[in-house]
């Protein structure tokens, strides 16, 4: 389309760093100096392949938002020329996610997680610190150099306070600090560069490092992630290996013998995924690693890529062998850098060693990975909001089906699975899928990853068979700090449910949590002792569905605002009406939530409020004498 652009122009700073990600334009039709004589009229790029471009607006907008620290609107407008798209609606992809900002803001920012893991006097402690150096939180000065705002979990839930820092300018940084202090942020928002952190930092996320009863964490904190030698002598790529020699159909009958479920949070069958794509008649197929894990208490995933990056590429190109997929795209939330960065460097050196490529590994067949970061919506962690978001749209759910296994990316056949499950599959593979699967339960198979955080003596990252009980996994993580007692523990995330402490014997399997009327989720088991203001904590679980809700369905725009306000008055001891108004209210507030909303985010917004609720009485006034 000719786009006629009312704004300001943009700066050549602007248009350098666009073309830094698009490549230089070469036609007035897409932002470059008019060429009568050798374009007239008529545009040089056809319209099919500048939309074919739109998946780069992502990409685009972060490399703007990283040189200069917002989006300036010369930049948007320049985008808009290059892939040809209106500007209202790359105004709305840009303002979706809240590590983008519209307006003018510090060089030098500083995101301070104040979720239900970081919560507490330490983190009070350090926002008291950087509004006293710095100003209110979001509030900067007028040509400040620093600023720091309130940010949703960051996925550092084992070692809070945790802060994100992003310096923009001709060399961007982006640094996760972990228990964060306010020397430590105001040292890290100086100009001055900051080592990354060694693998070896890893250890302290995960107590079991070193173990040699490890599958998924083997490597994590004993191999160096970026040598990928030392992980090939270490059994790196011998399951891809292993998926030639048996062919795409072979491989996906040893994952199906695995009974391998989708850990992701919906326990899908991992086999009966793959072959559903693979017998897709439609090319070309895709394949998605999801890496947005944003579930508050969740940081498996990002330990994973930061402690193993060679294991999830591996198990992608297994997963895109078995299924045709000769492209795979890792889609990591913007919240993670480091990750990032391994990854990055993880990719460039299979790709060096023929692992990646036009011959992946010597098996006769294309397949290579490309990464999209994330920009701050935990909505992208459902698998259409995701592929929405890597073709440049809004993050915002698709209605199923079809199935993205059907009908994924760009309208083709796609493979969806998320990093635990891709890291389960180099092991399956080098086993044998039967044997794997007798680790476990008959339903529940394999090893699994508990993100273990809270009120806990060793909080961390622990991998234990399916079976082991809610009591034994904690005991691993050393029980409950001080000798307290537990309040309660949160099982699978914000969208998971609360348990009391007189469920520490429910076995950590599909069927047990499901038996009792709980979720696994996401892994997440989070502790609060007795000394925990728990209606607080709800209270932030229903600001977090508020503000997260992408806004496309009723039932979930006006349910999640709903449910804070019916939280805020129970908290205040002010309800509307009777206590059996407000519960029966609540109720319906749950149902028209769970019964209508497009995707899981509303399905669920209401889950571990309502457990709460019921089991641990929170809130006196619901409990008054009426």
């Amino acid at each position: 389309m000719d786009l006629h652009i009312i704004g300001p122009e943009p700066t050549d700073e602007e248009r350098a760093t666009v073309d830094g990600v698009l490549g230089a334009a070469t036609s007035a039709w897409a932002g470059g100096e008019r060429d009568l004589d050798g374009e007239g009229r008529i545009a040089l790029l056809a319209g099919h392949e500048a939309r074919s471009m739109r998946d780069r607006l992502l990409p685009a907008l972060h490399a703007v938002q990283e040189r200069f620290g917002w989006i300036p609107q010369g930049a948007l407008t320049y985008i808009c020329r290059r892939l040809t798209v209106p500007p209202a609606e790359a105004w709305g992809v840009a303002t979706f996610y809240h590590m983008f900002s519209m307006a003018p803001r510090p060089a030098a920012v500083a995101h301070v997680c104040d979720d239900i893991g970081c919560r507490g006097k330490e983190v009070d402690a350090l926002c008291r610190g950087l509004e006293a150096a710095l100003g209110p939180a979001g509030h900067a000065a007028a040509g400040a150099a620093a600023g720091w705002q309130r940010s949703p979990c960051l996925g550092q839930c084992e070692r809070g306070p945790a802060v994100l820092v992003t310096r923009a300018g001709p060399e961007p940084r982006t640094l996760g600090l972990a228990r964060a202090s306010t020397s430590s942020v105001l040292k890290a928002l100086s100009p001055a560069p900051a080592p990354e952190e060694g693998f070896a930092a890893l250890r302290g996320s995960v107590p079991q490092a070193g173990s040699p009863d490890l599958r998924l964490l083997g490597r994590v904190g004993r191999v160096d992630p970026g040598d990928l030698e030392a992980a090939r002598r270490d059994g790196a790529w011998e399951g891809f290996r292993r998926a030639v020699a048996l062919g795409p159909e072979g491989t996906i009958r040893e994952v199906t013998a695995s009974k391998l479920m989708g850990r992701g949070g919906a326990a899908f069958p991992t086999g009966r995924k793959w072959e559903a794509v693979a017998k897709e008649a439609a090319r070309p197929h895709w394949l998605v690693c999801n890496a947005d894990e944003s579930e508050p208490g969740t940081f498996k995933d990002r330990i994973l890529m930061e402690g193993d990056p060679f294991a999830v590429l591996e198990g992608m190109a297994i997963a895109g062998y078995a299924t045709g997929c000769e492209h795979g795209f890792i889609y990591i939330r913007g919240e993670y850098p480091l990750a990032a960065r391994r990854m990055e460097r993880a990719i460039a050196a299979a790709r060096a060693a023929g692992l990646l490529g036009p011959d992946a590994a010597g098996s006769g067949v294309p397949f290579d990975v490309e990464i999209r970061r994330g920009a701050g919506a935990y909505i992208c962690g459902e698998e259409t909001a995701l592929i929405n978001s890597i073709e440049g749209m809004r993050g915002e759910p698709r209605n199923k089906p079809p199935f993205p296994v059907q009908s994924g990316l760009w309208g083709q056949p796609t493979l969806v699975n998320n990093v635990e499950t891709l890291a389960n599959i180099p092991a399956i593979l080098r086993a044998g899928g039967a044997k794997w699967a007798g680790t476990g339960t008959e339903g529940s198979t394999g090893p699994k990853l508990f993100c273990v955080s809270g009120a806990v003596v060793r909080p961390g990252l622990y991998e234990v068979p399916f079976g082991r009980t809610l009591g034994e996994v904690l005991a691993l993580a050393g029980g409950v700090a001080g000798g307290r007692g537990i309040r309660a523990i949160l099982v699978g995330g914000a969208a998971g449910t609360f348990v009391g402490p007189d469920r520490l014997d429910m076995p950590l399997t599909f069927e047990g949590t499901r038996a009792a009327g709980a979720s696994l989720g996401s892994g997440v088991l989070m502790v609060f002792d007795d000394t925990t203001d728990l209606a607080g904590v709800l209270a932030r679980i229903a600001q977090f569905f508020r503000d997260e809700s992408c806004g496309q369905c009723v039932p979930c725009r006006v349910g999640t605002v709903r449910q804070e306000e019916l939280i805020a008055r129970l908290r205040t001891g002010a309800p509307l009406g009777s206590a059996d108004e407000e519960r029966a209210l609540f109720a319906d507030i749950a149902q028209a939530m769970r019964d209508a909303s497009i995707c899981g985010l509303g399905q669920t917004a209401a889950s571990a409020i309502e457990s709460a609720i019921a089991v641990l009485k929170p809130y006196p006034v619901l409990e008054a004498k009426r």
